[in-house]
């Protein structure tokens, strides 16, 4: 049976660490606070926005809500972002994304508007810059940060280790690819052009799966004394007797048995998600008054 990389024992370490900070800046008169940005009423982002929310009070920092019509204007919601972006009061700024479909044609540019120092979710391509220079230059974005958490609390040792990463956005396999060789790990990333790639997964050390399709990360993917770090968040409508409910890529039932550690879903990556937002925030605010 393999080890279960929990991410609620994760994130009671994590919030630990994030409490003390946020009191030692409270301290200090800074009380870190984060900016939420919504356009609409996406039911998605309302259940992202409840749980942001509600980590935030637990560590003990504020939050602000920018709530905006679903049919907002390219112009204004820029505007709204200029305003965060020279308000002191406001360390993070967390914008929903994708933005309403007639927005769409200009999510590049509205993202870059946002200050990177404020950046606290990888929304900027200078984030992005610094995700591939390695420079403080904005956040990475907060599920790879999550991913190389979890593997820093169960004390998973990257130097020299092979990693495969199945799955190449610029949200999730990307970044982290980065991430894993600033610690020393070789990579390899498999997408949906890649030959063979269970040949190619069953021979890493480590093995990250962010490719977001159910059930694709099957037995004929993994081996013996692998760690599998399941990413992606699906709905599996068979789950809880046909009512369906949320599930990884990996057919758990088949990996579990044979590989060495694997992060569950619900209650693996996605749980630690909104510590390192929070996290981020004040890493923010620490570095304004630096």
């Amino acid at each position: 049976m393999a080890k279960q990389l929990l991410g609620k024992e994760v994130t009671e370490a994590l919030n630990a660490r994030l409490a003390a900070r946020a009191e030692a800046l409270k301290a200090k008169g800074i009380t870190p606070t984060l900016a939420i940005v919504r356009c609409g009423e996406n039911p998605s982002d309302l259940s992202y926005e409840k749980g942001a929310v509600k980590r935030a009070e637990t560590i003990g920092i504020a939050t602000e809500k920018i709530l905006l019509p679903e049919d907002v204007s390219k112009e204004d919601l820029i505007a709204e972002i200029e305003k965060l972006n020279i308000r002191d009061d406001i360390h993070g700024v967390l914008m929903f994304r994708p933005l309403p479909a007639h927005l769409k044609e200009y999510q590049s540019e509205i993202c870059n508007k946002l200050v990177a120092s404020k950046d606290v979710d990888c929304m900027t391509d200078l984030s992005n810059a610094g995700v591939y220079s390695g420079k403080e230059l904005g956040f990475p974005p907060c599920t790879p940060q999550a991913c190389m958490e979890i593997l820093d609390y169960y004390g998973v040792d990257l130097k020299g280790k092979n990693v495969t990463v199945i799955g190449r956005s610029l949200v999730v396999g990307r970044p982290l690819a980065m991430m894993l060789m600033a610690k020393n790990a070789t990579v390899t990333i498999c997408h949906t052009k890649t030959v063979d790639t269970e040949s190619i997964a069953k021979k890493a050390d480590i093995l990250v799966s962010s490719a977001g399709v159910l059930n694709s990360l099957t037995k004929d993917f993994v081996s013996p004394g692998q760690t599998v770090i399941d990413v992606s968040i699906n709905w599996d409508p068979s789950k809880k007797d046909g009512a369906g409910g949320i599930a990884g890529d990996a057919v758990f039932d088949e990996v579990e048995p044979i590989v060495g550690a694997i992060t569950p879903v619900p209650g693996g990556v996605g749980s630690v998600t909104t510590s390192v937002l929070i996290d981020h925030v004040i890493t923010a605010a620490e570095r304004m008054l630096a």
